[in-house]
């Protein structure tokens, strides 16, 4: 279920403009989390990172638990790409400024990635949301 409510969150703070045109005054919150945006991205990508992680430990679930297991891997996956697009200049600027081919493949990346981060919010709220449904349904024990 945490997963499901921090990738729903993460997703609310990729989507601004989505939301602002639904809710004006949703504004100033936005913009008190801006300057954290960086470090919220990063833990939120290491955080889908550990999620996939899990999912590969994990992989006996598919037997006994393949719709969990399949929602944990997508909602992981959805949580780690938006992680690294909002953390990216961070990123870029604590963990790749002394590599340069690293640097162009995490900007190549990016660049393919960036102009579908609209929808891959909207898919982060819809997985999110389908995440706490499923931990509810289809609990692993």
């Amino acid at each position: 279920m945490i997963y499901g409510i921090t990738l729903i969150l993460l997703s609310i703070i990729a989507v601004p403009s989505l939301i602002l045109a639904k809710k004006p005054n949703a504004k100033e919150l936005l913009e008190k989390v801006e300057p954290y945006q960086g470090w919220i991205g990063i833990v939120f990508c290491f955080w889908g990172i550990w999620g996939l992680v899990t999912a590969v430990l994990n992989l006996g679930w598919l037997t006994s638990a393949p719709i969990w297991w399949t929602t944990l891997a997508a909602g992981s996956l959805v949580e780690a790409c938006l992680g690294f697009l909002l953390g990216f200049p961070l990123i870029n600027k604590l963990f790749l400024s002394g590599n340069e081919k690293a640097r162009e493949k995490a900007a190549r990346i990016r660049g393919k990635v960036a102009p579908k981060q609209g929808k891959l919010g909207i898919l982060g709220i819809i997985v999110g949301a389908w995440m706490i449904v499923a931990s509810f349904l289809f609990t692993v024990a």
